[in-house]
């Protein structure tokens, strides 16, 4: 099973950008299923019903989130499921109980069942949720599938690569988020036991303008380096580029065969 995971969409300008590209690429790859971080899709941040819709509509199957998924208060309605249907939109899965929404999906295709799992960091991250490796191992054990992949939002590099070993062997694949820079370390991480394989990249990038501070405009973050002034980050335009990783994983055993980097202009 070929499984496309796509870096974090910056605002309409990347959504446009994917729909116009992500069809064809997926044809031409023969991808089964598409996953794609969205907390970002929203213009100005965050994710809204009409933002999520899009991302579907251009042929997400599942889209995740991360520290910006409440940032809108229009996101509560996909989150408690009023707008969502039955298309999964996640939010990480450590939040505290009772907070809108999930932070996993099973998704049926038919042939297999794909185990989605949403995490996100506490290294330097703004929400002090509940620890990532244990919130894992409790949602692992209520997964009854195969295939199992885990979009992890992280700032640290550390922390991402420590996950992806706790995991190794119990899951198909670990992706990182949020930093919206790719990373060159695609790998495959054996368990200790050899008997499981794992695919990880630290993170897989972003969707959205290249000529960008990680998908802002310069000028306004220029201004909070140089006065540590508040200033609005707008989201930049121009040229964009997709990054996204492919994962192929044995649909009998879950085990990762194959992890490569994309990146699509």
């Amino acid at each position: 099973m070929i499984i496309l995971c796509v870096g974090d969409v910056i605002g309409t300008v990347g959504i446009d950008f994917l729909t116009r590209h992500l069809s064809s690429f997926k044809r031409l790859r023969g991808v089964d299923l598409t996953i794609v971080n969205g907390e970002n899709s929203a213009d100005s941040n965050g994710i809204t019903p009409q933002s999520a819709g899009r991302l579907f509509t251009a042929g997400a199957d599942c889209v995740t989130g991360g520290n910006h998924s409440f940032r809108r208060k229009e996101a509560l309605s996909l989150f408690e499921g009023s707008a969502g249907g039955n298309l999964p939109v996640l939010r990480p899965a450590n939040y505290p109980e009772g907070t809108p929404g999930m932070g996993w999906t099973v998704i049926d295709l038919g042939r297999a069942r794909v185990g989605v799992i949403n995490l996100m960091g506490l290294v330097s991250m703004p929400e002090p949720l509940e620890c990532p490796f244990r919130t894992a191992d409790r949602v692992i054990e209520r997964l009854d599938t195969k295939i199992i992949i885990v979009d992890f939002h992280a700032e640290a590099t550390s922390e991402k690569r420590a996950l992806a070993n706790y995991l190794a062997g119990r899951v198909s694949a670990v992706f990182g988020t949020h930093t919206h820079v790719q990373t060159a370390d695609e790998q495959i991480i054996m368990s200790q036991d050899a008997a499981g394989a794992t695919g990880f990249i630290t993170d897989v990038g972003m969707t959205g303008p290249m000529d960008s501070v990680i998908g802002c405009k310069h000028e306004p973050v220029l201004r909070r380096f140089m006065t540590r002034m508040p200033a609005r980050l707008d989201f930049a335009d121009g040229p964009c580029m997709i990054n996204a990783v492919l994962f192929d994983v044995d649909d009998a055993t879950g085990r990762c065969l194959s992890a490569e980097r994309v990146r699509i202009e």
